[in-house]
C-alpha cells in the first residue's frame, strides 16, 4: 500500500470511490498539498493526461485525478485503463468509501439525490454504486473508510497520509461504548472492562463520567486498573508498528463497560494520552456517554 513517488516522473494519484464518502474534500486537500488536481476527467483521457504529466516540462511534480460515478458506463473501462497505466508509469489508485449508515445520513443532511438514483431511493443508488465500483476497489493501493470522520478530521488525516509519500501514519480511534447498546461495528480491537470496579455503584460518583478526575482517582485506587492499563499500553505499542508496516491507515480500538459512561470512558481517555506520548495520532469518541 505504499504510495510510489518517482523523482523526475512525478506522482499520479487516481482518486475514486463512493458518492457522499468525502471525495471532494479529499481532492481539495490534495490541492492544498500542492497536487495539480482535475475533477471528473473523462476516463478515456487518463492515459493522455498521464503522458503529459510524466513527459511534460516537469513543472507539476504531483497530480490527482477524481473519477467517479458521474462517468456512468464509461467507468467500467477504468480497471483496464489503470492496469495498462501502471505497467507504463507510476500511478496509484485511492478509493474513498463509508458505511451505508454514514452515507445515508450525509445524503439526508444535504438533500442531494444520489447520482445513480434520481428516480430511486438513495439506498438503492448506493447498492448499485457499490456493485459498479467493486472491480475498481479491488485494484486500489489505498482504501480509506471515512465513516467516523468529520470534514476537519478527514482533511487532517489526508494531510498526514499524503504530505510525505514515504511516510505511512496511522490514525488511532479510541471508542468507549456500553455493551447494553451493542459493540461498535467498525472496531478492530475490543476490550471488555466490566471486570473493573464500577463507579456507578458509588453514590457520590454516579452522576460523573469517566472523564472526571474523581472517577479516575477512584478507579486507579484499585491495583487491577493500573495493571490493565500497563498491559494494554504494552500490547498496543507492540501491535501498532506491525499494523503500520502492513499498510493499515486507521485503527479503531473500543473499550466497553455496561453503560458506556464510566469505566470505558476513563480507559479510552487514558490510552489516548498514552499513545499520544508514543507519537501516534489519536482521536477519542465516547459513543454512549450522553445516553
Amino acid at each position: 500500500m505504499k504510495l510510489q513517488a518517482t523523482r523526475g516522473t512525478g506522482q499520479l494519484v487516481i482518486l475514486t470511490g463512493l458518492s457522499g464518502s468525502g471525495k471532494s474534500t479529499v481532492l481539495k486537500t490534495f490541492e492544498d498539498l500542492g497536487f495539480y488536481c482535475v475533477d471528473n476527467l473523462p476516463v478515456d483521457l487518463i492515459p493522455t493526461f498521464s503522458e503529459l504529466h510524466v513527459y511534460g516540462s516537469g513543472e507539476v511534480e504531483r497530480a490527482a485525478l477524481l473519477v467517479d460515478a458521474r462517468e456512468g458506463e464509461q467507468l467500467k473501462r477504468l480497471p483496464a485503463i489503470y492496469r495498462k497505466l501502471r505497467r507504463e508509469h507510476p500511478a496509484n489508485l485511492v478509493f474513498i468509501e463509508a458505511c451505508d449508515e454514514a452515507l445515508l445520513r450525509r445524503f439526508s443532511e444535504t438533500r442531494r439525490p444520489h447520482p445513480l438514483g434520481h428516480d430511486r431511493p438513495v439506498r438503492e443508488g448506493l447498492r448499485r454504486e457499490r456493485q459498479m465500483m467493486a472491480p475498481i476497489r479491488k485494484l486500489a493501493n489505498v482504501v480509506i473508510d471515512t465513516s467516523n470522520f468529520n470534514v476537519h478530521e478527514l482533511r487532517q488525516f489526508i494531510t498526514e497520509r499524503f504530505k510525505n509519500p514515504d511516510r505511512r501514519p496511522l490514525l488511532v480511534s479510541l471508542v468507549s461504548f456500553g455493551y447494553r447498546f451493542g459493540i461498535p461495528g467498525d472496531a478492530d480491537l475490543v476490550f471488555d472492562v466490566r471486570f473493573l470496579p464500577n463507579p456507578h455503584f458509588v453514590p457520590q460518583l454516579r452522576r460523573y463520567s469517566g472523564k472526571d478526575a474523581r472517577v479516575a482517582r477512584y478507579m486507579r485506587s484499585f491495583p487491577q486498573t493500573g495493571e490493565f492499563l500497563r498491559r494494554i499500553e504494552g500490547l498496543l505499542t507492540y501491535l501498532i508498528p506491525h499494523y503500520i508496516r502492513e499498510g493499515k491507515s486507521y485503527l479503531t480500538i473500543a473499550f466497553g463497560c455496561t453503560g458506556g459512561r464510566h469505566r470505558s470512558v476513563m480507559m479510552a481517555e487514558v490510552i489516548r494520552r498514552a499513545l499520544g506520548r508514543h507519537g501516534y495520532t489519536t482521536k477519542v469518541v465516547h459513543r454512549d456517554l450522553n445516553r
